[in-house]
């Protein structure tokens, strides 16, 4: 029994548990956002439907910019969920896609502003300083990322094979 303890309090046993309690925690949270966002595109898919039969025609002008926010959230939901498969996949959080789902969710936010919104500078110059920041961010992480993945050779291809090599 000491051993086991021993053996768990390690650095490296600790390491490890804690490793495989984060991933079987990533998988739950995985499968909870996917039933939530099956539920919710049927519920949404289900609302435009109704609203399309249903003979009110006012309704696409007063509640296009809910329904528009309601599918900017379910795409803001797919990348999250991108992004917990990618890090259970690779172990790694990919800060690109962080980045993005912070860029779709402010840009969501721009979109549907509500009405008044314009008679709020500090609210409207807080969102763009967020979606400058963000947007610069990801172009440093981008192209740093990118800088690094290029092959080292500068000259063009000869043609031939075995000179290429």
């Amino acid at each position: 029994m000491i051993r086991f303890f021993k053996r768990v309090w390690g650095d490296a046993g600790y390491l490890k548990l804690i490793d495989r309690c984060e991933r079987q925690l990533a998988k739950v949270l995985g499968l909870v956002l996917l039933v939530l966002i099956a539920a919710t595109s049927l519920q949404l898919v289900c609302q435009v439907f109704w609203s399309l039969v249903n003979p009110n025609t006012a309704w696409l002008n007063s509640r296009l910019m809910e329904v528009l926010g309601d599918l900017l959230s379910l795409l803001i939901a797919l990348e999250v969920l991108q992004n917990i498969t990618s890090y259970l996949r690779k172990q790694v959080i990919q800060i690109e896609l962080v980045l993005l789902t912070a860029i779709t969710a402010v840009s969501r936010k721009v979109i549907v502003l509500p009405h008044g919104a314009e008679a709020k500078p500090q609210l409207l110059a807080g969102l763009g300083v967020a979606v400058l920041a963000l947007t610069a961010s990801y172009w440093l992480v981008h192209s740093f990322s990118r800088e690094r993945h290029v092959s080292a050779r500068r000259e063009p291809a000869t043609g031939n094979q075995e000179l290429d090599l």
